[in-house]
C-alpha cells in the first residue's frame, strides 16, 4: 500500500483530498498531515511518503521551500494552488503535475493514477532541479521532456522545431537529436509561444531564431537552419512575415 501525504494550510482542503483519494479504491492511503512548511517537512521526513500533494502558498512560506528543505526527494509531487500564477508556468516547464482549487474529483483521481505509475518507475531528481531554476524570474526557462526511457532537460535555444504526430510531439534539436514525448503540440505551443516560437501549421511549431528563409515553391514553406522544410499555413502567413520583418 502506497502512502500519500497532503500538505495544505486549509484543514478542510486537506481532509477533503484525503477522503477523496481513500475513496478511489486505488492501492494508496492518504494522510492529511502538514498544515505549513515546517510541519510539512517534518511529516515527509517521518512518513517517507510515495506521493506528496503540496500547497504552493502557505502562511510560513511556499511548497517550494518544503522541497528545498527535504534532502531525499524520493517521492512524486502534485502541487495544489488556488490561482493560475507565475509558478504554474514553471511547474509545466518542469513536467510536474498540479491541481487547481477547488479540487475536481476526476482530475484528482487522474493525478493520483499518474503519480502512482511514476512512483513505480525510476524517479528523476532533475525535474526538481529544473523547477528550482525555472522559478527564478530572470533565468531562461529549461524544458523537461519525459520519454518512456528517460528524462531530458532542454535549453529553449537548443530546440529548432517541434512536430505533432497525433497525441505525440517530436522535438528536433541542435546537433540532429530528436526526442519523442507523449504530449500534444498544443500543450507545448501554450508554453513556448512567449519564447519566440510560432505555430506556422497545424502540425508544426518552430523556433523563429532558426529560420533560414522562405521558399515560395510547393505552396510555400519555411526552411530552417538545419535544412528542414516546414509548410507554412496560409492562415499563418501574415503573422509569420510580420514577425520575421521585426526580427
Amino acid at each position: 500500500m502506497k502512502k500519500a501525504l497532503i500538505i495544505d494550510d486549509e484543514n478542510r482542503t486537506r481532509d477533503l483530498i484525503a477522503k477523496m483519494i481513500n475513496s478511489f479504491g486505488l492501492n494508496i492511503e492518504a494522510f492529511p498531515i502538514g498544515e505549513n512548511v515546517q510541519s510539512g517537512i517534518k511529516a515527509i521526513e517521518e512518513m517517507s511518503p510515495d506521493i506528496v500533494f503540496l500547497d504552493i502558498q502557505m502562511p510560513d512560506g511556499t511548497g517550494f521551500d518544503v522541497l528545498k528543505a527535504v534532502k531525499n526527494k524520493n517521492f512524486e509531487v502534485v502541487f495544489i494552488t488556488a490561482h493560475e500564477e507565475f509558478a504554474i508556468k514553471a511547474i509545466k516547464f518542469s513536467a510536474l503535475d498540479y491541481l487547481l482549487k477547488p479540487i475536481d474529483p476526476m482530475e484528482l483521481k487522474l493525478a493520483v493514477e499518474k503519480a502512482i505509475k511514476a512512483v513505480d518507475e525510476k524517479h528523476e531528481d532533475i525535474q526538481f532541479d529544473a523547477l528550482q531554476h525555472n522559478m527564478q524570474p530572470n533565468q531562461k526557462r529549461r524544458l523537461v521532456l519525459k520519454t518512456q526511457e528517460s528524462v531530458h532537460v532542454v535549453e529553449l535555444h537548443e530546440i529548432i522545431r517541434c512536430e505533432a504526430d497525433r497525441n505525440y510531439t517530436s522535438f528536433f534539436l541542435v546537433g540532429g537529436k530528436k526526442i519523442l514525448v507523449s504530449k500534444t503540440l498544443k500543450e507545448y505551443e501554450t508554453l513556448l509561444t512567449q519564447h519566440n516560437f510560432l505555430r506556422i501549421q497545424q502540425s508544426h511549431l518552430i523556433n523563429l531564431d532558426y529560420v533560414d528563409r522562405y521558399d515560395k515553391g510547393n505552396g510555400g514553406s519555411v526552411v530552417m537552419k538545419d535544412k528542414s522544410e516546414v509548410p507554412l499555413s496560409p492562415a499563418k502567413r501574415e503573422i509569420f512575415f510580420k514577425i520575421i520583418e521585426n526580427l
